[in-house]
Order: C-alpha cells, then sequence, then structure tokens
C-alpha cells in the first residue's frame, strides 16, 4: 500500500535522538506501519513505540516530529493498525514523566529541562491535529472508534 508521507525527508532525522540515540530508523518504521502486511505494521509500531514513547509513558525528542505521521496513518482505512496508533498518541499526550520529575524535585529541573521541553512538544504535536477526530470517531470499526474516544479524553485533560 502506498502512504504518501511525503513529508518524511523534510524532518533531519539524523540530527534528532529517540530512545536508542539516533533516531534515523523512525522514517523507515513509519513506512513499515503503512503495510498492508498486519504482522509487518504491528512489529514497527512496537518498535516505534520503544523509540518515541518508552513504556507508554517517556517521550524522546523525536517525538513531537514523529506525531503528524502517526495522525496521518490513523486516518488512512488501509492502514491496519488504527486503534493502535490512536493509542499511542493517547500514551504521547498523557506523558508527563519528567514534567512530574521535576516538579518533585525542582532541583533536578536543570537535567530535565530538555525532556520536559519534549514531553510538551509531543503534547502540542498531538493537540494540534485533534480537529481531526470527529473523522474518527465516526468511523465503522467500534475498535476505532473506542480508541478515538479515549484518545480525545486524554487530549482534554
Amino acid at each position: 500500500m502506498a502512504i504518501p508521507l511525503t513529508t518524511l525527508d523534510d524532518v533531519p532525522w539524523h540530527e534528532i535522538k529517540d530512545s536508542s540515540g539516533s533516531a534515523a530508523a523512525i522514517p523507515d518504521l513509519l513506512t513499515a506501519l503503512a503495510s498492508d502486511d498486519l504482522a509487518t505494521a504491528q512489529e514497527a509500531l512496537r518498535r516505534l513505540r520503544e523509540r518515541i514513547c518508552q513504556y507508554g509513558f517517556v517521550v524522546e525528542q523525536a517525538t513531537a516530529a514523529t506525531v503528524p505521521f502517526l495522525w496521518e496513518l490513523a486516518l488512512r482505512p488501509g492502514v491496519t493498525c488504527r486503534p493502535q496508533i490512536l493509542q499511542l498518541l493517547s500514551g504521547i499526550v498523557s506523558a508527563r514523566q519528567w514534567e512530574s520529575m521535576a516538579a518533585a524535585y525542582p532541583k533536578l529541573l536543570h537535567y530535565t529541562d530538555d525532556y520536559v521541553g519534549w514531553e510538551r512538544e509531543a503534547r502540542a504535536a498531538v493537540r494540534a491535529r485533534r480537529h481531526v477526530l470527529p473523522r474518527l470517531l465516526d468511523a465503522p470499526d467500534p475498535e476505532l472508534v473506542r480508541a478515538a474516544q479515549e484518545l480525545a479524553a486524554a487530549i482534554a485533560t
């Protein structure tokens, strides 16, 4: 399936970091996530989640740059893991690991400042596309609708 992730090359993936180091592998993972093959797409999503929202709540520098592509894939009917993509977006918008740590331990703020910024940028990136949620909430797939409802609730908090 051809998914027009046309602006993937506009992101300097080699210059930004994910949980493994360089975020250079993210374009390939996003492309694999668009695969017609469910197993391929699920494996790509698992690996992508580890890189941009580790443990379901720790975002990385590359997370905000990845979010628009996740939204694009979630909107495409042929993508096999759409509900799981929305669940990943829910995890990203809910992530406050570093903010919570900085609030609890203000002396660590200078160590966590970049990470807090990444969380805020990632949340802003998810919220920037919330206007497309009605299309997902009206989908015929109940699992997709449920995931969209959860994402809408997470965005609202």
